[in-house]
């Protein structure tokens, strides 16, 4: 009994001492991770020096083609339709003849008007005669003054009838022309309207429509808030407007071709549209090959407005957070600083910054991940060209 006794207490003793070697252990470990923390290399960053430049604003819209001069052909005589001369959806040319409705009624129209006014000059001769006879009579006192009064009633009564006869021939000679039909511009024709052997009067008169292809109007539209942008960057001085507004609309086909034509601005709508809160916009635009035709969407850019000292950053160098937009800049003692900035319209692949940053900062735009105000950096300059100004880039609205 007195042996197990005595070796409890030296394996109590034993366990003591195994714990504290444990313990002394994992501390040792934990003092050796934390020096190996505080002695880890600063992050390795890669930043871009702000450079303030004049750079060109290009505004995109989406727009639709309309015909600066689009034509209802319609008959102005009732009548039989005889031929359509052109073909449907083809361009036509001015004066050139699209229709043809049967002449012969207006033909005989017309002869008749011709006798009806030769029997009026006959009648008027008569009545000239006359009264040359009776002056001379009256003057001799053989016939009263009443005889050469009548005899002058009776020649300007014929004078009269002969000038209303003239214009029914007039008027007869317009019916017979009117049944040739010619288009009144160059332009691109529809379909007819009506067939041919199709009695005309004015409830079926419209026969088909010609649209002029050059000039062609854009139409596109731009919101209040928008509007309201430009104005408020214009009077701040974030903006340039060229000279008188001028501005030069550039036209970009489905199939993002350019059109080889630009235009310019030539009306805007002077009140809101009360459906969609827009300014509607108008543009013509030289389209001699018919390129462009009626109703059809293209996109509209707006070039001639300048941003000057204007920065701007890449997009991934552009973080949002709760508290809107931010950007990391690196100091004089390459250490990292969180920074809030307002971002204006992106140009290409970057973003307008329009407050919060000046000439000569650093941003960072590679390794902003694990960055942590106050820590330092290893700074590497960007050299990929990022950030650059594009003079034919666009701006996304």
């Amino acid at each position: 009994m007195d042996q197990s006794r005595q070796t409890g207490p030296s394996r109590l003793v034993q366990s003591l001492i195994t714990s504290i070697i444990i313990v002394t252990a994992f501390l040792c470990q934990a003092c050796s991770s934390e020096k190996k923390v505080s002695t880890a290399p600063a992050p390795t960053v890669t930043v871009l020096t702000v450079v303030q430049k004049e750079v060109p604003v290009v505004a995109e819209y989406v727009a639709q083609t309309q015909s600066s001069h689009l034509v209802n052909i319609q008959a102005r005589v009732s009548g039989f339709l005889d031929k359509r001369l052109y073909t449907e959806g083809a361009v036509v040319k001015q004066e050139q003849v699209l229709f043809q409705m049967d002449p012969k009624p207006f033909q005989a129209q017309l002869a008749q008007a011709k006798a009806a006014l030769a029997r009026q000059e006959a009648a008027c001769e008569t009545a000239r005669l006359s009264l040359a006879r009776t002056k001379p009579l009256v003057e001799q006192e053989a016939l009263s003054q009443k005889d050469l009064d009548d005899a002058t009633g009776q020649y300007q009564s014929a004078l009269a009838a002969v000038d209303q006869a003239k214009a029914q021939v007039e008027t007869a000679e317009l019916n017979l022309s009117y049944t040739t039909i010619t288009s009144p511009i160059t332009g691109i024709s529809s379909s007819a309207r009506q067939t041919e052997g199709t009695y005309i009067n004015p409830q079926n008169s419209l026969l088909t429509t010609v649209a002029a292809l050059s000039p062609i109007w854009v139409n596109f539209s731009i919101s209040e808030n928008e509007m309201q942008r430009y104005r408020e960057q214009i009077s701040k001085g974030l903006l340039r407007a060229p000279k008188q507004e001028r501005y030069i609309v550039e036209i970009v086909l489905v199939d993002g071709s350019i059109h080889p034509y630009t235009g310019q601005l030539t009306f805007a709508e002077p009140s809101y549209n009360l459906q969609t809160g827009t300014f509607a916009i108008r543009a013509s635009v030289d389209n001699p090959g018919g390129t462009l035709r009626p109703n059809q969407y293209v996109r509209a850019r707006l070039k001639g407005a300048i941003r000057p000292k204007a920065i701007l950053l890449p997009q991934k160098a552009v973080q949002q957070g709760p508290k809107g937009h931010f950007i990391w800049v690196v100091d004089n003692e390459n250490k990292a600083e969180q920074r809030p900035v307002t971002v204006g319209e992106w140009h290409g692949d970057d973003w307008f910054i329009l407050e919060g940053l000046s000439s000569g900062e650093r941003v960072v735009v590679d390794g902003v991940l694990t960055l942590r105000p106050g820590m330092p950096v290893s700074v590497k300059s960007d050299d990929s060209g990022q950030g650059s100004v594009t003079s034919t880039a666009s701006d996304k609205k």
